[in-house]
Parts: C-alpha cells; sequence; structure tokens
C-alpha cells in the first residue's frame, strides 16, 4: 500500500502494543502473515467469504462517503422507478446502506478491515488493489470536505446527538470508518490510511470537548461503537497527547464504574453496545497499561460469562439482549444470539486468553467458533443470518448480498478471515501453544519454529487403539484425531485438551510428554517432532441451565439439530443423550459424518451439526420425559 510522508508516525505497525509498565501477555497473537488455514471447513468458509467481499466494487463500497462530500457520479435518478433486484444491486447498496438510512457508510469499514485482513495473510492482488481504490477515494472524500470529514455520516447527526435530539448511533457509523483505515494500516503497513484516519480525529475531538463532563456522559449512553479503541489505537500509533485525554472523556462511568464494583448491570441491556466499549477499554489497557482499564474488562468477562452461562450454542443474548444470570428457558425465540455480538465476544475471549492464558476462554471460543459463526454463515451462498433462532421448528433467516446490509453483514466479512489467529499463539515465554483445532500452518522465524495442524478424518490408524472408541467401538472412532508436527528448533509445545473431552487424551509421539491441568505439553528437543492425538468424545446432552429436563444434544464442540418443525419432547434419561439418539448415515468414502436418528420415539428425528442448516426446519433444545 502507499505510504504518505503526512502520516503522523511511521514505523511497522503493531497488533497489541503494551505500554510502559503493562505486564508482560500470557500469550501472544502471531502476525496474519504467519499463520494460515489449510484444507478444511474453515477454509471451506473463508474463501466463500472471501469471494463475497471480492464482489462488491469500489464504487459502490464508497457510495455514501461521495454522497456526503457531494462529489458521487452515481446517475441514479435516470430510473428511479426500477424495482428489478438484481439491476438495482448494480446500481447502489440497499438496505443499512440506502443513502437515507441512519448508519449508511457502516459497511465499508468492516470490508476494508477484511480485505486487509485477506491481503495480509494471503497477499491477495485483487483486495490489495480494491483497497488502494478505496482508500484513495477515502482520501478523495477527505480533501473535498475540507481536510478532515471522511465519514457517510453527516456532521449534523454528530450535533443532533449533542442536542438531545432523536438519532440513531451517529457513532457507532463513525466509528467503522475509523476502524478500517486503522486495520489496513495495522495489517499492511499503509501510512496514508493511518494520515486519514489522524486528520479525521480531528472533527470528532473538537465536537466531544464542546461537552461538560455530565453531558458528555449522558452523550455515551447512546451506542459509542468502538470509539474507545480508536482512540487507543490512534494513541498507540502516533503518541499524539489527545488521544489519552479522549480516552479519559470516553470513560463511560455508567457502565465501568458498576461493573468494577461487581453489579451485574448487563442483564436486560443491548449486548452488543457495550461489547466495543469493553474491547475498547482492552486496548486502552494494552497501550498505557492503566490498571483501571484492566479492571473493566475482566470485571465484563466475569459478569457476562462465568456469572451468567450460556446457551449451548455458546451465545448468550435474545433481541440483542443480554440474558438473566443462569436464566436462559425463557428467552428461546427467533431472536437469540445476534451475530455481531458473537463475534465480539470471541474478540473479547481472546483478549482474556492472551492476558491471563485461561483455557476457559479457548473453550468459549471454539464453542462461539462452530455454532456461531459457522452456524450463522450460509455454506453455499456465503450470506449471514442475523440471530440464530433456538425455538422449536425454528429456521435461519438469511441476508442478501446488497439489499440488506445489517450490522452483521459486517461482522461477518471480518470473522472468517479471522479464523486462523485464534488457532496458535506464541508463548508462555517461549512455548508454542495449539489453541484450536483447525488445519493451520503457523511460522513463527524469530523462534525458528513451525507448526502444522491436520486433522484426520479418515480410517487411518495413528495408534494402536485408534480406532477403538469409548466402550470398545472398534468400528466408528469415537475421537477427535488431530496430527500436530513441529518443526525447527528446540521448544515446548503445549495443546489445549478441550473441555467435551470423554476421557484422557491418547497421545501417540516420540517426544516426552505430560498432562498439565488443561494441557497436553510435549517436549520438542528440535528437529522434527510429530505429535498424533485423540480426544475422545461421546453425543452427550446439555441442559438449560434452569430448566435440566430440557435438553440440546452435542457431539464434541459440535451442537445438534434436530430435522423438525416444531418443538417436541422425547423420552429418556436426560443426563445420557444414548437413550434417545443413535449413529445415523455415519460414514461416506473417507469421512465420517456427524449424523444421529432419534430412537424409541413416537416420531424419527434425524440430526445434523447446526453449522449445516441451511432452509431446513430445525430444533436444537428438546423437553424430555421418563419412560412410563
Amino acid at each position: 500500500m502507499t505510504a504518505n510522508p503526512a502520516a503522523p508516525r511511521s514505523g511497522t505497525p503493531r497488533s497489541a502494543a503494551y505500554g510502559p509498565g503493562t505486564p508482560a501477555p500470557a500469550v501472544t497473537a502471531l502476525a496474519p502473515g504467519r499463520v494460515r488455514l489449510a484444507a478444511g471447513t474453515f477454509e471451506s468458509r473463508r474463501r466463500l467469504n472471501r469471494e463475497y467481499v471480492a464482489s462488491l466494487t469500489e464504487r459502490n463500497l464508497l457510495q455514501n462517503h461521495l454522497l456526503e462530500a457531494g462529489v458521487t457520479d452515481q446517475a441514479w435518478h435516470l430510473h428511479p422507478s426500477r424495482s428489478d433486484v438484481a439491476d438495482r444491486g448494480l446500481d447502489r447498496h440497499w438496505g443499512w446502506e440506502t443513502p437515507g438510512s441512519l448508519l449508511r457508510g457502516h459497511f465499508l469499514g468492516h470490508w476494508m478491515s477484511a480485505a486487509a485482513r485477506e491481503v495480509a495473510t494471503t497477499g491477495d492482488p485483487l483486495l490489495r488493489g480494491r483497497l488502494e481504490n478505496v482508500v484513495a477515494g477515502l482520501e478523495r472524500c477527505q480533501d473535498e470536505n475540507g481536510g478532515e470529514w471522511v465519514f457517510a455520516t453527516p456532521e449534523s447527526f454528530l450535533r443532533r446527538l449533542g442536542e438531545g435530539r432523536e438519532t440513531w448511533a451517529p457513532q457507532y457509523a463513525i466509528h467503522k470508518t475509523f476502524m478500517g483505515l486503522l486495520d489496513v494500516w495495522r495489517d499492511l503497513g499503509d501510512e496514508r490510511a493511518l494520515g486519514i484516519a489522524h486528520r479525521a480525529a480531528g472533527a470528532i475531538a473538537r465536537w466531544a470537548r464542546g461537552f461538560d463532563t455530565d453531558r458528555f456522559q449522558q452523550i455515551l449512553d447512546v451506542e459509542t461503537g468502538g470509539m474507545l479503541e480508536v482512540w487507543a489505537d490512534l494513541l498507540d500509533a502516533t503518541g499524539d497527547e489527545r488521544y489519552r485525554d479522549l480516552l479519559d472523556r470516553y470513560w463511560h462511568r455508567a457502565l465501568f464504574d458498576p461493573l468494577r464494583e461487581g453489579e451485574d448491570v448487563l442483564t436486560n441491556m443491548h449486548a452488543n453496545t457495550t461489547i466495543p466499549e469493553v474491547l475498547g477499554a482492552a486496548r486502552a489497557y494494552e497501550v498505557t497499561g492503566d490498571e483501571r482499564w484492566r479492571g473493566v474488562v475482566t470485571a465484563y468477562w466475569r459478569s457476562a460469562v462465568v456469572e451468567r452461562g450460556t446457551f449451548c450454542t455458546g451465545g448468550q443474548t435474545s433481541g440483542e439482549i443480554w440474558t438473566p444470570p443462569f436464566a436462559f428457558a425463557a428467552r428461546r425465540g427467533p431472536k437469540t444470539q445476534e451475530h455481531c455480538s458473537v463475534y465480539n465476544m470471541i474478540r473479547l475471549a481472546d483478549v482474556i486468553f492472551r492476558w491471563t492464558g485461561d483455557v476457559a476462554a479457548l473453550d468459549y471460543i471454539e464453542t462461539n467458533l462452530h455454532n456461531g459463526l459457522l452456524a450463522q454463515q450460509n455454506p453455499r451462498t456465503g450470506m449471514v443470518a442475523y440471530f440464530l433462532p433456538l425455538e422449536g421448528g425454528a429456521r435461519k433467516e438469511w441476508g442478501s448480498p446488497t439489499e440488506d446490509f445489517w450490522c452483521c453483514h459486517g461482522t461477518l466479512v471480518q470473522a472468517h478471515t479471522r479464523h486462523a489467529q485464534w488457532a496458535v499463539y506464541a508463548g508462555p515465554g517461549t512455548a508454542l501453544t495449539v489453541a484450536q483445532y483447525a488445519p493451520v500452518r503457523a511460522e513463527l522465524p524469530d523462534q525458528d519454529a513451525r507448526i502444522d495442524i491436520v486433522l484426520l478424518d479418515d480410517a487411518r490408524y495413528v495408534g494402536p487403539d485408534a480406532n477403538a472408541g469409548p466402550g470398545g467401538d472398534r468400528h466408528r472412532p469415537r475421537a477427535l484425531r488431530v496430527r500436530v508436527t513441529v518443526t525447527g528448533s528446540a521448544n515446548r509445545v503445549r495443546l489445549r485438551v478441550p473441555a467435551w473431552t470423554s476421557a484422557g487424551p491418547r497421545v501417540h509421539t516420540d517426544a516426552s510428554w505430560h498432562l498439565a491441568d488443561r494441557w497436553l505439553e510435549v517436549d520438542h528437543r528440535g528437529g522434527e517432532t510429530e505429535i498424533a492425538v485423540e480426544f475422545p468424545f461421546s453425543v452427550r446432552t446439555v441442559p438449560i441451565p434452569d430448566e435440566p429436563s430440557t435438553v440440546a444434544f452435542v457431539e464434541g464442540p459440535t451442537v445438534l439439530a434436530g430435522l423438525i418443525d416444531r418443538e417436541v419432547a422425547l423420552v429418556g434419561d436426560p443426563d445420557d443423550a444414548t437413550t434417545m439418539l443413535a449413529p445415523d448415515d455415519e460414514r461416506q468414502w473417507t469421512q465420517w459424518l456427524t449424523r444421529y436418528r432419534s430412537v424409541g420415539q413416537a416420531q424419527a428425528t434425524r440430526f445434523v451439526p447446526l453449522h449445516e442448516v441451511v432452509d431446513e426446519r430445525y430444533s436444537v433444545y428438546f423437553p424430555v420425559r421418563p419412560a412410563s
């Protein structure tokens, strides 16, 4: 990307810089170009997402920014009555990107973030060129607007917000443009993108400083998106002290103070209003080292996850609202589990793991990867489901490529460029950590090391008892079977032992190894070390916390969906899935399939992974009554 001498600071961007005096993190993320997905489910979903990202043109992506700058050349007025959806899609973006939308322009920042990560990871030349054009388009908008304002949001929206008049969430939309520019700088080193963001910040800073503290606290009650994260990133990138002042101004007292006091302020609160604020607090801590920011983040995680619980899918919202602690039975409906909340909570879990090394955060990520991000992306079209319904006989409702542009379209395109980054971490110390079991190759040149993770899906043995599942079922391997190959200089390798495994891991390697809590630790002595490991599983029931006789069925990390058009009760033992389900359609060619059918019931129901359901009606939770 293009360098610009007007940018505030040059040098290599840092993905997670830590301020003076900040304790070193437990582990660190790898740079995007150092870890890539290999063939498998996550890679196929990434490719599907990339095709969607590449299908959108610079002209349409920039439409609302150009309109606000007064430089658009789109002759929409020539056919105002055209109603053909396909033709409309070629002319402009609709839905939340319609020029009359109060959040118009929000999607472009998500697209930039996704495209930058694709380019950083794969070197994609098409997306690199598209990004060049988009950044140039934003620079033109900024010049036309007088050198600062670069947003599709009119400045009048901020004035209305400041006056307490009705508006939606102008700071939310503004943040997206900032985010896209900063991700282009961070992932690709584009100084021009950083310079645009730095200049644009001047207008927002003057606006924010125009209110006394109490009035600005009221303004912060209206969704701000990730503005706090923007100020932390710009402070890190430029060293400009005005961003430190903005961090202080954006301390949201009504949320942060009671959280630090241990109060539950989340129940029935809009979830994705607060999660980005806390992600901003995390960056503020990483950049400044100020412990009060860290206190907010850890308190939020404790309140949102540890003291609240989740649905079996890992989600925790209904109608975009936080559920009460461990009270989920009455919150199942057509609007459970908003995609944006799933993605942003995965980001928060990543923060918690990097800071603390808490393996439970990785379990949380795994559940939400399989039953959130995968389950809410259409495996045929790549489109997003805003919600993941958990009512009986539910159906996913998919967005369209150019007619909707919900907030979740934005987090969709970002999420599916980031699967690899959650698989392998560096640390603690000189160790290497395998966090998620997705096929990846990770390069760590500073440690002279490489890790390859391969999932074994065929019938080959990886050890003497490879095909013997729990209970001696030798004809069907009931285990996640993984081969990890480490090459390079001597080091210690840690593999996460999943929370769902039904027995201790079966390990096959010539290297010395031992179990430490939830980790399999292997002594790699240099050269090449191969570790074949199996994590046994069995289909199990997971009850709703406040209604233990209503259960979902889960195999490994994967929630199963019963293909049925209504809620039905099953007969069996709610603590024993095998009293209600049996394997079904389990094998094709070299693949083992995750398929089950109900047994001993009045009506037969087939079960498949929730993330494979497209347009079928389904149920996830089933009331269970004992056999008479």
